[in-house]
């Protein structure tokens, strides 16, 4: 059996730049033989553009994989990282320069981590079925603007 992770990230701001979060889902695909299901992360970021808060989702979705998964199981897993961001998925899959020299940094820290990982695609999907990310970084943006009242 293979092992077959799907990662849904999401990140967000109110504002850009603006009060920030992120919203992480990662869960093995049907069939794989990955353990534990599935795990929800949500994070409060700070001041930051949506570009930004998008790749910080993504980095730190990266990080907790390979932490739930340790090195050497992530090294033969299949991932499948699904995001809303179109301008980070072409980034990624060098179809799109990066111009602005804040998400530099953030894009080589991404292809840094990526090494780790058996084989990893980037796929661009629709907000709709990035849903449950999408709500998580609602939640906490909702929360910390509730703190702020």
């Amino acid at each position: 059996m293979k092992a077959q992770l799907i990662i849904s990230a999401d990140g967000g701001s109110r504002g850009n730049p603006g009060p920030a979060a992120l919203g992480v889902v990662i869960e093995p695909a049907a069939g794989s033989d990955l353990k534990p299901g599935r795990k929800e992360y949500a994070e409060y970021l700070g001041e930051l553009t949506n570009n930004e808060a998008e790749y910080r989702a993504l980095i730190f979705a990266l990080k907790k994989a390979k932490q739930l998964y340790g090195k050497d199981r992530i090294a033969k897993a299949a991932v499948e990282v699904r995001l809303d961001s179109e301008l980070v998925v072409k980034h990624l899959n060098a179809e799109y320069k990066i111009e602005d020299e804040k998400l530099q940094p953030l894009f080589l820290e991404v292809w840094n981590l990526k090494i780790d990982f058996g084989s990893i695609r980037f796929t661009a999907v629709p907000r709709q079925h990035n849903r449950r990310a999408d709500q998580l970084v609602n939640r906490v943006l909702d929360q910390q603007a509730s703190r702020l009242l």
